[in-house]
């Protein structure tokens, strides 16, 4: 944080403003506070990439000596970014990792929790649901459902949490107005 320099005596010396260099540069810092990461080419080093936007949060071996890497938000923040690296340390396309188009992929084969938390990162909730004769893991992950409402996608694993069973899109009770009342 910048502060202004004091003179011996404490008094701060008066300085002038331009009107529009003081616009310009709120709109360089805001604009510079939107880089996105699916904007990195290709190709790209890791060490540039953690350079630009920090280390990320998880990472786990993938396919052909490649390495996972999520950039997350969760558990209160709604999105996350993955990318491939090579063992020469370059990273492919970054993607979101939150999206509907992407958790539809839990519908085909069959998923155990570390192949979901390699997909998507760590959830931003565990709990477990139902009856004590019949009760479920459930992950929880905060996303925009459909690039534009606060939701949250239940994963559920079963009684014995071993796999994947279903899916599905709900409210996230964090953005619910009567529950904001309540804190």
């Amino acid at each position: 944080m910048c502060t202004p320099q004091s003179s011996e005596d404490g008094v701060r010396p008066r300085t002038g403003s331009d009107p529009k260099l003081t616009v310009a540069l709120a709109m360089a810092a805001l604009l510079s506070g939107c880089a996105n990461m699916t904007d990195t080419p290709p190709g790209t080093a890791l060490q540039d990439v953690e350079a630009r936007y920090g280390k990320a949060g998880y990472s786990c071996p993938a396919d052909q000596g490649k390495q996972r890497l999520i950039w997350t938000q969760q558990p209160y923040g709604q999105y996350a970014w993955t990318a491939l690296v090579d063992e020469n340390g370059k990273v492919d396309r970054i993607v979101p990792a939150l999206t509907d188009a992407r958790f539809r992929i839990l519908d085909t084969g069959s998923w155990t929790p570390d192949q979901v938390r390699c997909k998507f990162g760590p959830p931003a909730e565990i709990s477990t649901i139902g009856l004590p004769g019949s009760r479920q893991v459930v992950w929880s992950y905060r996303y925009k459902q459909d690039g534009v409402w606060n939701s949250l996608m239940y994963i559920y694993f079963g009684s014995d949490g071993a796999r994947v069973t279903r899916r599905h899109a709900g409210p996230d009770p964090l953005f619910d107005p009567i529950e904001i009342e309540r804190w």
